[in-house]
């Protein structure tokens, strides 16, 4: 099937102009988009560049196409393609700006959000497809965002205003006429704020707030909700450690007596004052998705059950009728749910045309076509557009064509059991030619967060290091979506058995005889680079080296960080609440914090780390690389000015991947 994106996009391409980055170790070349030819290595741009075309979005009357696109540079733009006259036009976000996120107003009205050096939230504008280049902000210079367009007027979307450039302050929601002519902007910087109410505008060129909804009283690091319609209905705060729900009814924040230790919120339901959660736990079975009445915490009708998963992820909704006609969720492999019908059969149609891909609907029109999400574990995300009017399918593009899903390798599932006796899974990618007569070198790589999980699908980072030669496993520990049932509430903030579960999965995996147990590595970002310095800490026999990225290693440094913003912000409340307090619990701090124990590493580390990370301070890192050189460790060092937590320049993660290749060919030797 050819693409009628494919030509338009590299003329778009080319026309952006060839850019070559020199690198140190590799040419990138973000005109190609075809794979390299199969005789030839695959280079590491391929791998973590943007992807060609992310999140395509129908406006409802089918008439135009909007997606974020790159073109030929490590930029995110807007593009419109206008399905009647196939004409296609290219929003770029100018200077050091990318465009990262969109949303149609209506069908001729997009709002969409700009970025500064892909790190700084440059604010809201506001284009029409008739002409992208005559575009105009509704918000600059704080952190907002989108959390709702209300139905009954598409051109007043509510935006929560998260902080204030200056002083950070929480500015809460405030709902923003978008019928403005070139120039007139919300600046808050000219506007007269308090933290505990929206804003009050007085700057004459900030006419277009039409109504601003005041925060509930004392509420720190707040979050909101909007029902089916599109109007503002749930707030979020948090005192003294607990996360509480309000209600929003009659002009007012009514609290609701909804437990949020035991309830996590999906959405919003059918009706005023229902939501749909993650119900809370019942003996010996998974948590289910069902509805909730906030004024009342009664729970109501159940929708999805998995015989072996806690429900984990999010609920699919009718763009006309507005009911909930879905649910898609992550079991052992991403499942789709349908409670309508004909969405049901949709499905069952274009599965058929892709056994052993996971098919998502994302999105439909009018005219009964459907726009159609389908990946695999070899296969990044391809779109396509269903027509069930003239029974045809047909390929939108591919969002990286560069990937040649042949030279991938495919991911399995494994079981292993925690020394407590419990069941989890793991995600096992070999590397070709690899087998129990010819074992391969080994990169456990746990995730992040750590209340996030590993999922069944195409991940760049591990086929990469397939590619290279290694075997990946990618344990799911206690804490990770999907798996609470299993173990007692407490498990979810200890640290310390979330190590040993990642343990037990390598060591099961190396007595399988599929890996060589004389070379081992960990690696991880974030929590997950939390995880890899605890592995060779507390493992020194296990593993031959490890890679952190973004970590955070000493857990009263993060509580000690977050005290100076206490009467801000609830993260320091939360941590002391669950972890406890350092002053008071010394031997269970050190227990926790690896870099308190870095007199045992035994094996070479690599460090690296943003030097303007907000969410793990860079310190963190720095304190490590002191500890290593200190006790004689060798070590690897990549600090980048520039960047936060994790790389979101690709130039900086060519050169961050390009040395850990480097590192772990030369500890990983045979």
């Amino acid at each position: 099937m050819r693409s009628w994106l494919c030509p338009l996009l590299q003329r778009a391409v080319l026309a952006a102009a060839c850019v070559s980055v020199m690198n140190a170790r590799e040419k990138t070349d973000l005109a190609r988009i075809e794979p390299v030819p199969e005789t030839a290595p695959i280079p590491i741009q391929d791998f973590f560049r943007p992807a060609l075309l992310r999140s395509p979005s129908l406006n409802r009357a089918g008439t135009y196409l909007a997606a974020l696109v790159t073109t030929g540079q490590d930029r995110e733009e807007l593009l419109v393609y206008n399905l009647e006259t196939k004409d296609i036009d290219v929003l770029r976000g100018g200077g050091d700006k990318d465009i990262y996120a969109f949303t149609w107003l209506d069908d001729e009205r997009l709002m969409f959000l700009t970025a500064q050096e892909k790190l700084y939230g440059m604010g809201m504008m506001i284009a029409h497809v008739r002409n992208l280049r005559r575009n105009y902000a509704v918000l600059q210079y704080c952190g907002a965002r989108l959390i709702g367009v209300p139905e009954r007027n598409r051109r007043a979307p509510l935006v929560w205003m998260s902080s204030d450039v200056e002083d950070g302050k929480n500015l809460g929601v405030a709902e923003i006429d978008t019928n403005l002519n070139l120039g007139g902007i919300v600046n808050l910087r000219a506007a007269d704020t308090d933290w505990s109410d929206v804003i009050d505008v007085r700057d004459r060129n900030a006419r277009h707030v039409l109504k601003s909804y005041p925060l509930p009283r004392g509420a720190l690091n707040v979050g909101y909700l909007c029902d089916r319609d599109g109007e503002l209905a749930f707030a979020f705060t948090h005192e003294e450690g607990y996360a509480h729900l309000h209600r929003f009814d009659a002009g007012g924040w009514k609290p609701s007596p909804i437990d949020l230790d035991a309830v996590d919120i999906v959405g919003a339901g059918e009706t005023p004052g229902q939501l749909v959660v993650v119900s809370p736990r019942e003996p010996n079975q998974p948590r289910a998705l069902r509805f909730m009445d906030a004024a009342s915490g009664e729970v109501g009708e159940l929708l999805v059950r998995d015989k072996a998963y806690d429900f984990e992820g999010y609920i699919r909704r009718d763009f006309e009728t507005r009911s909930i006609v879905g649910a898609f969720y992550h079991a052992a492999a991403p499942k789709s749910v349908w409670f309508d019908e004909g969405y049901r059969t949709v499905q069952k149609l274009v599965e058929a045309s892709f056994p052993g891909m996971v098919v998502r609907l994302q999105d439909r029109d009018t005219k009964g076509r459907f726009f159609v999400e389908v990946w695999s574990d070899r296969q990044p995300s391809v779109y396509y557009q269903v027509d069930l009017k003239n029974h045809s399918l047909g390929l939108i593009k591919a969002s990286a064509p560069w990937i040649d899903p042949k030279r991938m390798q495919p991911m399995g599932v494994v079981k292993f059991t925690t020394d407590d006796g419990r069941e989890l899974d793991a995600y096992l990618t070999l590397p070709a030619g690899a087998s129990k007569k010819n074992p391969a070198p080994l990169v456990v790589l746990p995730h992040g967060g750590p209340w996030v999980r590993d999922v069944w699908g195409f991940n760049p980072e591990v086929q990469f290091l397939a590619n290279r030669g290694y075997a990946v496993l990618q344990p799911n520990y206690r804490g990770s979506p999907g798996y609470d049932w299993r173990f007692p509430e407490e498990d979810r903030w200890d640290f310390r058995k979330m190590h040993d579960d990642v343990t037990a999965a390598t060591k099961k995996l190396v007595a399988s005889g599929l890996v060589d147990a004389k070379r081992v590595a960990i690696m991880g970002a974030s929590f997950g680079a939390y995880l890899a310095l605890s592995g060779v800490v507390n493992e020194p026999e296990l593993y031959r080296c490890a890679v952190t990225i973004a970590g955070v290693f000493d857990w009263a440094q993060v509580l000690q960080d977050a005290k100076y913003d206490q009467f801000t912000d609830a993260r320091y409340a939360a941590l002391k609440r669950r972890l406890g307090d350092p002053k008071q619990q010394q031997e269970k701090f050190d227990a926790i914090s690896p870099v308190r124990r870095a007199d045992r590493i035994r094996v070479p580390v690599f460090v690296s780390h943003g030097k303007d990370d907000p969410i793990a301070n860079v310190g963190e890192s720095k304190r490590l690389i002191d500890e290593l050189a200190k006790n004689r460790v060798s070590h690897e060092t990549y600090l980048v000015r520039g960047e936060g937590h994790g790389m979101a320049r690709l130039e900086h993660n060519i050169e961050l991947y390009s040395r850990i290749e480097a590192f772990l060919a030369k500890h990983l030797a045979p």
